[in-house]
């Protein structure tokens, strides 16, 4: 039997009804390549905020507040390079950036808070993807400073189909204990998970914050280490709510050939 019908159903009365299981939410900052070299014009990158492996529902994404990419001069802003591109009719955006020189390019996004009504609370998630350039190989683990952050301890690009990827998760800097980690597959519509539990894994870091996954098949993969805030932010009527707080960091792994 077909499980996306019933997965989709579900989901649409988990955000129609406050209280009930909701599915994961991943905001996708996915480039063109995470390896640009002379054959490559430049890099496009999309935003969208979504559930990657069931491939939707996507939701509307506000203009961000922040989107930039640091290099070994510092930050950039690109706030004013984003372009609206709709996806299945929510809002989403895309950029595209051409590296000047090797170096390992840490492109981010820091979105404007979401309400989502089937959990209570406001999210925003910190998205970060490494592009390395020509070949640099080194500075993937330079950090951005987003108030939640996942440190590589893989180095994020050059994967192969089954490597393991390890990384820390930081808040303000220090290691979160024990953080819980949402892991997701860019479904290109090749897969259909046998049963919810396999649509979002889940692993748990360590008393340092480090946590792993082998991921099984070539694609992206997105980590989204969540912790709560130490404030609320008010909802459609004004009351304040809590709010989550997501570091997210996007990996591709390729098949060998």
């Amino acid at each position: 039997m077909d499980l996306k019908p019933i997965r989709v159903v579900v989901l649409a009365l988990a955000i129609l009804c406050p209280g009930t299981a909701a599915y994961a939410h991943f905001q996708e900052i996915l480039p063109s390549t995470d390896n640009f070299g002379s054959e490559d014009k430049e890099i496009a990158l999309d935003l969208v905020f979504t559930h990657p492996m069931d491939r939707g529902p996507t939701m509307d994404m506000a203009k961000p507040t922040r989107f930039g990419v640091v290099t070994d001069e510092g930050e950039s802003d690109l706030l004013a390079t984003l372009v609206e591109a709709p996806r299945d009719g929510k809002m989403a955006w895309k950029a595209s950036y051409k590296p000047a020189k090797p170096g390992a390019y840490t492109f981010f996004v820091e979105p404007k808070p979401y309400w989502e009504p089937a959990e209570g609370k406001s999210i925003i998630h910190y998205s970060k993807v490494v592009v390395d350039a020509f070949g640099w190989g080194s500075d993937w683990d330079r950090p951005v400073g987003l108030t939640v952050e996942i440190e590589p301890l893989s180095r994020p690009n050059g994967l192969w189909t089954g490597n393991l990827f390890s990384g820390v998760v930081r808040r303000e800097g220090a290691p979160v204990p024990f953080a819980e980690i949402e892991v997701e597959w860019v479904n290109d519509g090749s897969v259909t998970p046998p049963a919810d539990a396999f649509v979002t894994q889940v692993v748990k870091a360590d008393g340092q914050g480090v946590f792993h996954y082998a991921m099984p098949r070539a694609g992206w993969w997105g980590f989204a280490a969540l912790v709560d805030a130490d404030y609320q932010l008010p909802d459609p009527e004004g009351q304040p709510k809590p709010v989550e707080l997501g570091g997210l960091i996007w990996v591709q792994a390729r098949d060998m050939k």
